[in-house]
């Protein structure tokens, strides 16, 4: 009888005790899932949303498709993303007996009101074969090596813009002064050269530098994400030299 009274005992603790257990990894699990929930990538502003047709996808290491997005400032992505290898870019809807070609840029180098080194040039792989278009299998003649994105310090959202052109010939380079530096890429005039019109598909994600405030909001808002108001620079080399330093360090 004295060792069935201390039975039912150790059985009631050890059942506490594991409830008390599951309550607090039922916590810890909540609490992640509130995290995660409140560090998700947010919509391009309105006026930038109508750039993305025929859907491209571009995934990330720690990020899902970002296509028409905003890289989020939490669990330090914006910083992540410089250094993170090529992302993913996947066009489902390729045909996989065409052959076609993947340019990145960013049209607002060194900033979007002062963009005087647009397109910054930073990728651009041609002759990649449909089948792997469609699986995000980025696979042929690189022309330019990938350059992550590396936004200058109080410059603001920069945008950085994929297109996918279905390709008629495989006869595709760059010229030798545009070899000389990525920036200031006439973006237009490379096309012409190659009779290339309308993108097959292009979408883009904004990001700024990770060390910069967030975005001010816009007054009446109106867009999913604020506008940023960059600060004024004293002159337009500094910001330039930056965004030339940031490449060149990263290379």
């Amino acid at each position: 009888m004295q060792l069935l009274e201390w039975q039912v005992p150790i059985g009631w603790t050890m059942r506490l005790v594991a409830a008390a257990l599951f309550l607090g990894l039922t916590m810890v699990v909540a609490r992640a899932q509130v995290r995660t929930g409140q560090c998700a990538s947010t919509p391009v502003p309105d006026e930038d949303a109508s750039f993305c047709k025929g859907s491209l996808e571009v995934s990330y290491t720690e990020l899902e498709n970002i296509g028409c997005k905003v890289v989020p400032s939490c669990n330090n992505y914006r910083q992540k993303i410089t250094s993170w290898p090529p992302p993913l870019v996947k066009y489902p809807g390729a045909s996989e007996s065409a052959t076609y070609m993947l340019v990145m840029v960013d049209p607002d180098a060194p900033s979007r009101s002062t963009p005087i080194a647009r397109f910054w040039r930073h990728w651009l792989v041609t002759n990649i074969r449909g089948t792997d278009m469609k699986t995000g299998r980025i696979q042929g003649q690189e022309l330019s090596p990938y350059q992550p994105p590396t936004p200058p310090p109080q410059t603001g959202l920069h945008r950085y813009q994929f297109f996918i052109y279905l390709l008629s010939t495989q006869n595709i380079s760059l010229l030798p002064q545009e070899t000389i530096s990525p920036g200031a890429w006439q973006l237009d005039q490379f096309l012409t050269r190659f009779n290339l019109s309308e993108p097959e598909a292009a979408t883009q994600f904004m990001t700024q530098n990770h060390m910069d405030p967030p975005p001010v909001r816009a007054p009446g808002g109106g867009s999913s994400e604020p506008k940023y108001k960059p600060k004024q620079a004293s002159g337009l080399a500094l910001p330039v030299c930056i965004h030339i330093a940031h490449h060149l360090w990263s290379g």
